[in-house]
């Protein structure tokens, strides 16, 4: 049976005309916010961090509520890869925060109401955002400031259809096990817009998404969980009508059009991934044991950060942010900036006559259920720089020495900026050539976007920068 929901997720995908206007007036508002809104943010010392401290017996860095967040240690043993064991420090933050986007139909096509939106972290100020983005203690208002607008579509019982709901994980490296609610919801009435606030089609946000930092990660996360069905091959011969004129689904973006529906033709059925996922989460061990801060090994503390001796991966600094339009308008807060730009890209091979992804199971520490699906290639290439061969990430060189020709998608896309500090990684797609071995390592198996559109519908299985890329494909 076809899924009405999905097909209107389908019909907003493939429409980049609105009523509201179109990507170039999307983009202009989006200036003309930015030019609006008073913001000053800068990094301070950590004398200077007011409403936070170091707990004297433990070094953890807490809020003065005891809500919000924490920055404590880990201690983290495995025998996954080719460290065995580590120390660092983590954000723990337990509550499940909400990210929502409100949906209405103009013209028989769904718009989404995003969110002109600027965070202390985020690059070139104001990012297009989810109507709603909120952690529990930020609505309930442990700070003293305003509920979030259109709170009550998300908190409250009201009339609504619900289009997508399912919790979703946060980066494993730096959180310790931290997941949010991604939700779509359908208005059935008219709702006041907000002068931040703007209407726009799932197709008009795939195409903004060509552009750097400029949709932030929290849309693109929700983005990522949208499904548009599943299909069998003969069915597919109905998108040709979705697909304007001027495309083909024998190539380029509407190949992954095809990939996206079609549920027949895969190299791996998916009870054969399920297993595959399961004996690796059943072969590999994943110790994580919280530790005081103040015991971390290899990493220092100085009047401004906590850094790794090595100075990699990433450190932790404190803010002090002022944003006119925001629930609390000053307030300060410790924050993770990353030593380098990273790479996530995923390699795309048409086999039997489908577009599959090259997917990775991952480890990471702060993940729920030990590894969760990945890019194939998702690091800092300066923390290899040194590195053996054989402990660089498979795949890593092929990624940085690619044609041009093959790239389907290069844009860079930054961190959530709510607690990631001007962190952005170079987000690709790249399609090899018909020679390329499509034999892979045991972590390491073939998907359709299809398949992975299926596993990222059910809880933790695509971790967030593998749903951050898929949020950028597009099918125009």
């Amino acid at each position: 049976m076809v899924d009405d929901s999905e097909i209107l997720m389908l019909r907003s995908a493939l429409t980049v005309r609105s009523p509201f206007g179109d990507c170039a007036a999307a983009l202009a508002w989006v200036e003309s916010r930015r030019g609006a809104v008073p913001a000053e943010i800068q990094t301070v010392p950590w004398s200077s961090l007011r409403s936070w401290r170091f707990e004297s017996d433990t070094g953890n860095l807490v809020h003065e509520s005891g809500r919000f967040y924490t920055i404590e240690g880990i201690h983290v043993r495995t025998n996954w890869g080719f460290v065995p064991e580590w120390d660092q420090p983590i954000i723990v933050q337990p509550e499940v925060g909400v990210l929502g986007i409100i949906g209405r139909q103009f013209d028989g096509v769904l718009h989404f109401l995003l969110q002109a939106k600027i965070e202390p972290g985020n690059i070139d100020g104001v990012q297009l955002a989810p109507t709603f983005q909120a952690t529990r203690s930020n609505y309930t208002r442990v700070h003293g400031g305003k509920r979030p607008r259109y709170a009550e579509y998300f908190l409250d019982p009201c009339d609504r259809r619900v289009h997508l709901d399912v919790l979703q994980s946060e980066q494993g490296s730096r959180f310790l096990r931290k997941r949010n609610r991604n939700i779509i919801i359908e208005a059935r009435d008219e709702l006041e817009v907000a002068e931040d606030f703007r209407w726009l089609t799932l197709g008009q946000i795939l195409e903004l998404l060509r552009r750097d930092n400029l949709v932030n990660m929290d849309t693109r996360t929700i983005v990522s969980c949208i499904s548009f069905g599943s299909y069998s091959r003969e069915a597919i011969g109905l998108c040709r009508e979705l697909v304007p004129r001027a495309e083909r689904l024998e190539n380029g973006s509407g190949q992954m059009l095809l990939s996206a529906l079609e549920g027949e033709r895969h190299r791996h059925t998916i009870a054969e991934i399920i297993s595959w996922i399961t004996g690796l989460k059943t072969r590999y061990d994943l110790s994580v044991d919280r530790m005081p801060l103040a015991r971390v090994r290899a990493w220092q503390r100085d009047e401004c950060a906590i850094f790794h001796e090595a100075r990699k991966y990433f450190s932790v600094i404190a803010v002090e942010a002022s944003i006119g339009n925001r629930e609390v308008r000053s307030w300060c807060q410790p924050m993770l900036r990353s030593a380098q730009v990273g790479i996530i890209a995923f390699l795309i091979k048409l086999i039997g006559g489908v577009y599959h992804f090259l997917v990775q199971a991952k480890l990471e520490a702060g993940n729920l259920d030990i590894i969760e699906l990945a890019p194939t290639v998702q690091c800092v290439n300066d923390n290899y720089r040194h590195s053996k061969e054989e402990q660089k990430p498979a795949y890593l060189d092929y990624v940085l020495q690619v044609k041009p020709e093959q790239i389907l998608y290069d844009a860079l896309q930054s961190e959530e900026g709510g607690r990631f500090y001007r962190e952005q990684n170079r987000n690709m797609l790249i399609e090899v050539e018909g020679d390329f071995d499509e034999r892979v390592p045991e972590t390491y198996l073939w998907m359709t976007l299809n398949q992975i559109k299926l596993f990222i519908h059910f809880n933790n299985y695509f971790n967030v920068e593998a749903r951050s890329l898929i949020a950028s494909i597009r099918f125009r």
